[in-house]
């Protein structure tokens, strides 16, 4: 079998099964396969694969026809143009949280401070807005935060490959309680779950049935860490510090709301690629007490 057939024949497959961009993903898990460059495959069509790489490919597109996300076949992804390892343990990274964590790290960046800057990524799953604040943020100091064992375990192997390690703390805890009572940062960022429950099953099979539900459910109308959020999140911000974070379609105005009751004061809503809103920015009145 020729590279050309190969991708023919698992094009024709994945189409069958409703996968779609099903020629891209043929294309991307064949390159994967023989590590080139995808369009180094348009130079070589004529060439012929092993029975090994048959029988691999086979298998991967097999994996794809059942749904299973091409990031957790192949074991990776980019963000921000880091390349982090993923597995069905977290989240995988989407291409709008690199919005958010363009904002986290250009104010971190931004004003001069006579101590190091300091981050909380909270929810941080594969560990990927940790990494990014700490990859472009040279004298910051980063602690990320999740519910998950896996997960923590698999951002930390990716700050170690990723040479940042040293500069994140890892904590395991069910949200801001975990974390010393004089915590205090100057920027908490957070992808957290924001699907309302009912929704969940009308997602993707790739999402519904391979990213961990944990990482997705936001409670009935999505809103739930939210809430812990404007209530908490304030008391361990620095005085000037910011709390960002992405939230899901339709939850701009309730979520503006919500954080105005906690006398947060919400000083901008940006768009994603698609022209939705998706990343609000805040900060606490400090000063007044939090509900």
């Amino acid at each position: 079998m020729t590279v050309l057939e190969a991708i023919q024949r698992s094009t024709q497959f994945l189409n069958d099964k409703g996968v779609e961009n099903a020629r891209l993903q043929a294309e991307l898990l064949l390159a994967h396969l023989l590590r080139v460059p995808r369009m180094r495959l348009y130079l070589n069509f004529e060439r012929a694969l092993s029975s090994a790489e048959i029988d691999s490919l086979r298998a991967w597109i097999q994996r794809r026809g059942q749904r299973e996300p091409l990031q957790y076949i192949i074991g990776s992804t980019s963000f921000c143009g880091l390349e982090l390892a993923v597995n069905p343990d977290a989240l995988i990274p989407r291409p709008e949280t690199e919005l958010l964590a363009e904002q986290g790290w250009i104010f971190l960046n931004g004003e001069p401070s006579a101590s190091f800057r300091s981050a909380l990524d909270f929810g941080t799953g594969a560990g990927c807005l940790a990494i990014a604040l700490a990859a472009k943020c040279p004298a910051a100091r980063i602690q990320a935060l999740d519910i998950s064992p896996k997960a923590l375990e698999l951002a930390r192997q990716n700050a170690t490959h990723l040479g940042v390690a040293e500069r994140i703390l890892f904590i395991q805890g069910d949200g801001l309680e975990a974390l010393p009572d004089d915590s205090r940062f100057d920027l908490i960022i957070t992808n957290p779950p924001y699907i309302p429950t009912a929704e969940i099953q009308k997602l993707e099979p790739e999402v519904r049935d391979h990213e961990p539900r944990q990482a997705l459910d936001g409670g009935p109308d999505g809103l739930d860490f939210f809430r812990r959020l404007a209530a908490q999140a304030g008391l361990f911000l620095k005085p000037g510090g910011k709390l960002m974070a992405e939230f899901g379609d339709g939850q701009a105005q309730p979520l503006a709301e919500l954080f105005e009751q906690q006398n947060w004061i919400v000083e901008s809503a940006l768009t994603d690629y698609t022209q939705r809103p998706r990343i609000i920015i805040l900060r606490a009145e400090h000063g007044k007490p939090l509900d």
